[in-house]
């Protein structure tokens, strides 16, 4: 299976298991290291709304947990006829683990439907490169 197969289908795992009672939009993101472990996440609601996860912050989640220490790739996929891309905090939580370069494919229960560069998504990033870490 090719990259953004494992990595569509381990979103899409995640994303059956999302707890998401209040807003019913269920989210599952899974990243690929650069070895190509894959590790999945899903949005975690909260009646207190702001302590909700996103799905793509626990993916990075699991992927520090694991071990992984990059993302060289990401998947999100959630329903609906827009595209669901990551929302500004998850691009920035990406953006410390990911090249600007790395690849951030969006898709729906269907499959594939687009794919951008982190640097897309987040122009003129703020990375750890500002602070003398790569």
């Amino acid at each position: 299976m090719d990259v953004i197969g494992q990595l569509f289908e381990a979103a899409k795992a995640a994303q059956a298991r999302a707890y998401a009672p209040y807003s019913r939009f269920s989210v599952g993101a899974a990243v690929m290291t650069p070895e190509g472990a894959v590790f999945a996440g899903c949005n975690v609601e909260n009646a207190a709304y702001p302590v909700g996860t996103c799905a793509e912050a626990g993916a990075i989640a699991a992927m520090i947990a694991g071990g992984g220490e990059r993302i060289a790739a990401m998947l999100v996929i959630g329903d609906g006829p827009e595209l669901v891309t990551p929302c500004g905090a998850c691009r920035q939580r990406i953006r410390e683990f990911a090249a600007p370069d790395a690849p951030i494919h969006v898709a729906d229960a269907t499959g594939l439907r687009r794919t951008f560069s982190l640097d897309e998504l987040l122009p003129f990033s703020f990375g750890p490169d500002n602070l003398g870490r790569q």
